[in-house]
């Protein structure tokens, strides 16, 4: 098994996590009196882990860090016991700013082409912010990225937590492209990315691949699992393929159907109960 640059928070080696640029020094002033307490019994209560990862501050593992260094406040006064829940109309701090506990969004756009994932491109190209811009109040992300050229199915959302379980290597999360190439893909060609390749960053092996058509070699279908950066591109970059269309119309049981290019929808229920059981 190929090695990854990333550790088990998703995050490349030797990043420094998120909670860290509150301050590393820890706080040994006077403290709230709340204490953990036992299950929750109240509709209005709520881990103060969740609460800052529901704000989109970062992930609860992170809001744990913050919470153990003196980061966080609850009514003006820090808390540092881990486990502590409060009520959803306390005012939360992280390092001194206020934080709302917002409601999750989760959106799925069909990218066109030539529309970056960049909130801000200074090279004002266009992004596909500008086409979700009226969806909702809230700040969200792409869970992973898209190049520019590439076009389908790309979820967006302000809940950290699934976002890094969806684009942790640690867990795999299943895409299928359809790739258009520039030349007729030969047999033998075919076979050996089937098989696996050796690329600068390891091997890479397809989990299925097939031709979309009997009539047409240069159209082919591939499931893989890696989230390795423009994986797809370069297999067949190895065999002197370039791809001038490539489509991802399936991600961690998402698919674009009856969702035109360009045009988003809200998750359903079922959707979002389903990416939070994936493992």
């Amino acid at each position: 098994m190929e090695k990854s640059n990333k550790g088990k928070d998703g995050k490349k080696r030797g990043e420094e996590p998120a909670y860290l640029k509150y301050g590393k020094k820890r706080y040994t002033g006077p403290k709230t009196n709340l204490k953990p307490t036992g299950e929750l019994k109240d509709e209005n209560s709520i881990r103060l882990n969740k609460y800052i990862a529901q704000s989109g501050v970062c992930t609860r593992r992170e809001a744990d860090k913050m919470i153990e260094i003196g980061a966080v406040s609850v009514n003006g006064k820090v808390v540092m016991e881990l486990g502590t829940k409060i009520n959803i109309n306390d005012k939360v701090q992280v390092a001194g700013e206020t934080i709302r506990n917002e409601k999750k969004v989760y959106l799925l756009l069909n990218k066109p082409k030539d529309f970056t994932c960049k909130m801000d491109d200074p090279n004002n190209k266009r992004s596909i912010y500008s086409l979700i811009k009226n969806a909702c109040k809230q700040q969200v992300f792409t869970v992973g990225k898209l190049d520019r050229d590439v076009t389908g199915v790309l979820l967006i959302t302000n809940d950290t937590d699934l976002n890094l379980k969806l684009t942790s290597p640690k867990h795999d999360v299943k895409k299928i492209y359809q790739i258009t190439t520039d030349q007729p893909v030969s047999f033998q060609d075919f076979k050996a990315i089937q098989e696996g390749i050796r690329l600068e960053d390891g091997f890479v092996k397809p989990d299925e691949l097939a031709w979309a058509t009997k009539d047409n070699r240069s159209i082919l279908g591939m499931e893989i699992h890696t989230g390795k950066k423009q994986i797809v591109q370069r297999i067949f970059e190895h065999f002197n393929y370039k791809v001038v269309k490539l489509d991802r119309v399936y991600f961690a049981g998402l698919t674009k159907k009856n969702l035109k290019r360009g045009e988003y929808r809200f998750l359903t229920e079922q959707e979002i109960a389903m990416l939070k059981i994936l493992k």
